[in-house]
């Protein structure tokens, strides 16, 4: 019994101090973002990286998504007469909820986890060792660019996911199933608000980027240098980011309805 009561301790101390170097390594990379003012080049080359390179996943899962939801979406409303609404249907579904979470759970494993073991490898090598060794700030010149291209890709990665997964919806709606091509446009337009559903999409979209760019360059930095220590710090990435995007999803709707 004391044994345990010990561990819970030592479990207890050892989250209190990685959650301070959290915090820590968050100032630290914040107050380095400044200086990429003069040198945007690296956050341009990060940005094709981490943002262009998972165009083709975000494109092709939301328009999949999208046919989906139009198929899914017709099926129940034609019981009831309303297959003109499917336009609104799959627009909400996906610039209010699907379009920000999806698109978070895939920009987190496939560029989450590329800059966790890209950095936890940096580490592993000592690069971030030798830089520090010749005068440069490894954090304003690693971390700093590869945290700033991710927060910034992640909504534009959003935006694409759902404006792809509409069209995803009208091939499958309109040109599939024969609803009308203008009421599916002229419904959307009419039931989609710019800022109670748009905006909300896009806010969660930027708070996810924030908490995923966050998690994948601290657990790569604060990875153990060994092949072993870069892996499970990949494997955090993934699940910890899967974990936080569904309940920032929960916190921040529950606030734009007004149940908090």
């Amino acid at each position: 019994m004391t044994g345990a009561i010990q561990q819970l301790g030592i479990d207890t101390l050892n989250s209190l101090a990685r959650l301070g170097r959290r915090a820590q390594f968050l100032l630290q990379t914040l107050s380095g973002i400044g200086s990429l003012l003069w040198r945007p080049g690296l956050v341009v080359a990060q940005l094709e990286s981490v943002g262009v390179r998972s165009l083709v996943i975000i494109v092709v899962s939301g328009l999949f998504v999208g046919m989906v939801l139009g198929l899914q979406g017709y099926n129940t409303l034609v019981d009831f007469g309303a297959e003109e609404s499917l336009g609104v249907v799959v627009a909400l579904s996906l610039v209010r909820e699907l379009g920000p979470v999806v698109a978070a759970l895939l920009f987190a494993g496939r560029a989450g986890s590329a800059l966790a073991a890209e950095i936890g490898l940096m580490k592993a090598t000592e690069q971030l060792d030798g830089m520090a060794m010749m005068a440069v700030d490894p954090v304003k010149r690693v971390i700093a660019p590869r945290f700033l291209a991710a927060f910034i890709a992640m909504p534009l990665l959003a935006a694409v996911f759902s404006a792809v997964g509409v069209l995803g919806g009208y091939v499958v709606g309109v040109e599939w199933l024969g609803v009308d091509g203008g009421a599916y446009w002229s419904q959307m337009q009419g039931k989609v608000d710019l800022y109670e559903d748009v905006y909300n999409g896009v806010i969660k979209s930027i708070v996810f980027g924030f908490a995923i760019a966050w998690l994948a360059t601290f657990e790569g930095y604060d990875a153990q240098p060994t092949a072993e220590g870069v892996a499970k710090a990949t494997t955090r990435t993934v699940v910890q980011s899967a974990l936080v995007v569904l309940m920032l999803d929960f916190i921040l709707t529950a606030l734009m309805f007004g149940e908090i």
